[in-house]
């Protein structure tokens, strides 16, 4: 048996996939979603089947019965019954400092989860309805937790540390953790692979870019810095996030407008960002739209965001002392070549040799190289697969 199903739990959502890790082929994938709120539906692919209906799910329990249901079906069901499944793989946005691999779930990890809510108060209490709701319904599959924060848990005191005192990281746990790891190792393995080199001997900058935002810099297959910090707020400027400012700002925008902690909360995390630069949308190719059709907000707010990765690129070459790699990926790294040409535009000085005509008509979807033959730094699209890394990390724990 070879089969993993894996979980991405959110407050309101679950998206899966049951991966067959013999060939790694995905052979069945869907969404519930608007889970305990008003019109609640559920999707399911497999192969040539298509499935889109409305379904009654009260909570994250109702859910994965459909997802179960729908996959031991008789006639579009992919197993014949769910000892097929080997284990299930869950997503977990934050594992702090107490995990810096993935971990066979236990009640100890589970007591963990629960303690860092506070780190992860979105998050964390989603990962933990997803978890009890499959340990119901498969009360003896062995499941396994994949944590983002994991991957970075190899940054140096240098990069996590902010300029607090001492005591209140001790006491708080006050540092910067950063996001995406699972996404970040995924791609820089794979860019390693497609340039032929062991990771090891590698720099690569990893930009994870998509209505959330991260930078990563990978030396030799380990985060050693990334731009996400205590919270996912910290960083580049995102869809509705604001990303890095002066932090006297909070202060002066409670004083200005009577915000409350929860008001500026809001604002920074809801309202600002791409969203709040153009005013018009907080999805990239809305803004992309306005800015062709002469919108100068829309056109700021995108450059505004590209100057801001090209930043971070430069920093973490500085940081690693070299680089050979830059990669691009998720929503907007994969399809937005106007961002990717802004951040790679006059960085020859750092051997990037970037060809900016094929750029803008490269295939999407694809492991594309961005860089003319001979460059020193190269530049690539990687599609993101943070699943197939869940399903590898469960098999590898429990299903062998």
């Amino acid at each position: 048996m070879s089969k993993v199903l894996v979980i991405n739990a959110g407050s309101s959502s679950l998206k899966y996939q049951l991966i067959d890790m013999t060939d790694r082929s995905v052979l069945a994938k869907g969404l519930a979603e608007r889970i305990g709120i008003d019109s609640p539906k559920i999707s399911y692919k497999a192969g040539e089947t298509k499935v889109e209906k409305d379904a009654d799910m009260k909570n994250h329990d109702d859910a994965i019965g459909f997802v179960l249901g729908f996959l031991t079906d008789p006639e579009i069901g992919v197993v014949k019954g769910m000892d097929e499944i080997v284990a299930v793989g869950h997503r977990a946005v934050h594992g702090g400092e107490k995990f810096n691999k993935s971990a066979i779930i236990t009640e100890e990890v589970m007591d963990t989860i629960e303690s860092l809510i506070e780190l992860a108060p979105l998050h964390n209490p989603a990962v933990i309805m997803g978890i009890r709701a499959c340990q119901k319904a498969m009360p003896t599959t062995p499941m396994v937790t994949v944590f983002d924060t994991a991957f970075h848990q190899t940054m140096p005191p240098i990069a996590y540390l902010y300029g607090l005192p001492y005591e209140d990281y001790q006491e708080y746990a006050i540092r910067r953790y950063g996001f995406h790891g699972t996404s970040h190792r995924y791609v820089s393995a794979r860019v390693a692979a497609q340039l032929g080199r062991p990771i090891e001997e590698l720099k690569i900058v990893t930009c994870h870019l998509g209505n959330g935002s991260s930078i990563c810099a990978v030396d030799g297959g380990k985060s050693v810095d990334t731009s996400m910090g205590f919270t996912p707020l910290e960083g580049v400027i995102m869809g509705t996030r604001s990303g890095n400012l002066d932090p006297a700002i909070v202060s002066y925008l409670a004083a200005k407008k009577g915000f409350g902690f929860k008001e500026i909360d809001n604002y920074l995390n809801k309202k600002s960002g791409i969203l709040g630069l153009s005013g018009i949308s907080s999805d990239f190719r809305d803004v992309e739209a306005a800015a062709i059709a002469g919108d100068e907000r829309a056109n700021t707010a995108r450059a505004t965001c590209a100057y801001g990765i090209k930043k971070y690129v430069g920093a973490y070459a500085a940081a690693m002392g070299g680089l050979d790699a830059v990669v691009f990926t998720a929503g907007v790294g994969e399809n937005d070549p106007y961002i990717r040409g802004l951040v790679c535009k006059n960085l020859q000085f750092l051997g990037i040799d970037f060809d900016a005509e094929f750029n803008m008509k490269a295939p999407r979807g694809q492991e594309i190289c961005l860089t003319r033959p001979g460059s020193k730094v190269s530049a690539w699209v990687i599609p993101t697969d943070e699943e197939m890394v869940i399903a590898q990390d469960t098999y590898d724990l429990c299903g062998k």
